[in-house]
């Protein structure tokens, strides 16, 4: 994939006035401050000098049960053995990694910035986006209410689990979603956990366009929303190289940006420094927002719509169905046999030892069904399928790593 493009440089003038600033110890006014933290106990998780309050936010996502999984949660390419094709354990840490460069010239919050970057897909399903939009049509059939993994995300932290999170880390997980670009990212400043609350059910209630209205709080959440976009945009490009879907010389045509995955990477950071430094909002050039744009467009074209990426992903439907009526039967039958009570709502109450009001089993049935199948990996699925359903049609051949 040859790329011609250049690598990009901050202009003289702005890293002249960087390094001015940081001489007179320059504090940018508009960063998240660590004593605006707010929780919805805020006589638990008291900061101190070696643990200030996102860093407890840090650790109490890095601890938490559900963040092994990140491990085997596949992005895009979910039926490859394959070591070399990333995970979501390894998009968290670029996301992080990217937004914390940024934000260490910006002079943001940088623990902020983490937290929210390693929790913004802790609720994500296994086999991405796609059994995202499978597990949405089954939970809108039953309910009427959508699923998406941004909310899920704040339901684990915040409700299955009770960590009492902060509410700046939560909205910035909640406004994470990297499927809408934008030129402009504009804090919507002085949200409660009232704000929040009802933030989360416009998302169940209308789906998209509840996901489309939500814009974060901080200007560390807006930095992380454009670097979950930018982390997986070349990542993705690279993968489908390494799943042999498109060849090293594919030539896709975004200038600006460049096309492979480290210059990409470095113009987009440079681009945002350039045009953010100083001001109250995160801004793109209008040359970089429309090559993002276009380099997404592309993506969709050659990568995820690819008929070698979608193909498999009818089968998956077929078997999340299965496994999901399955499991709501058990649970309507109050089978405590059944792996819905032992894998699942046994080990989350087990797990939540500060979680109060009313026991996790006796919350509403496919949301508990939901909860189970969101925090499963891609081969923990798979491995249940077959335990579940041995004599069914529905069966997945993964591509081996011995394949030519």
């Amino acid at each position: 994939m040859q790329d011609t493009s250049r690598y990009a440089k901050l202009s003289k003038n702005i890293q002249s006035r960087i390094l001015e600033d940081r001489k007179n110890h320059w504090e940018n006014p508009y960063r998240c401050k660590d004593e605006e933290v707010i929780r919805r106990d805020n006589n638990m998780d008291v900061a101190n000098l070696w643990r200030p309050p996102y860093v407890r936010d840090i650790e109490k996502i890095l601890h938490l049960p559900y963040y092994n999984r990140y491990t085997d949660k596949t992005q895009v390419f979910s039926f490859y053995h394959n070591d070399d094709i990333s995970r979501r354990a390894l998009h968290v840490q670029l996301v992080s990694r990217i937004a914390r460069n940024i934000g260490a010239v910006l002079g943001l919050n940088q623990d902020l910035i983490e937290a929210i970057s390693l929790g913004h897909d802790i609720g994500h399903t296994p086999f991405g986006h796609a059994g995202e939009a499978f597990l949405s049509e089954i939970l809108k059939k039953e309910t009427g209410r959508a699923f998406n993994h941004n909310v899920q995300s704040t339901r684990v932290l915040d409700v299955m689990f009770n960590r009492n999170l902060s509410l700046q880390t939560l909205d910035g997980i909640l406004c994470h979603n990297g499927e809408f670009e934008q030129q402009e990212y504009r804090p919507s400043k002085g949200k409660t956990f009232e704000t929040f609350d009802k933030e989360v059910e416009d998302c169940y209630v209308l789906g998209a366009s509840g996901i489309e209205k939500l814009v974060p709080m901080t200007l560390e959440g807006c930095v992380v929303r454009i670097c979950d976009m930018i982390a997986y945009l070349g990542k993705d490009r690279q993968d489908a190289q390494t799943a042999k879907l498109i060849d090293a010389d594919y030539k896709f045509t975004t200038e600006r940006i460049g096309t492979q995955n480290a210059k990409m990477i470095n113009n987009l950071i440079v681009d945002i420094i350039e045009n953010s430094y100083g001001k109250d909002h995160i801004l793109l050039s209008q040359e970089a927002y429309m090559d993002l744009k276009l380099a997404k467009k592309e993506n969709y074209q050659v990568i995820y719509h690819s008929k070698k990426v979608s193909e498999k992903y009818e089968v998956i439907g077929k078997m999340f169905n299965e496994v999901y009526y399955k499991l709501l039967l058990d649970l309507e039958r109050k089978d405590e046999s059944s792996v819905i009570y032992r894998h699942h709502i046994n080990y989350v109450e087990e797990k939540n030892l500060f979680y109060k009001g009313t026991p996790y089993r006796e919350q509403e049935k496919n949301q508990i069904v939901t909860d189970f199948i969101a925090s499963m990996t891609d081969d923990y699925f798979i491995e249940l399928h077959n335990y579940l359903f041995p004599d069914s049609p529905n069966k997945i051949q993964y591509i081996s790593y011995f394949k030519k």
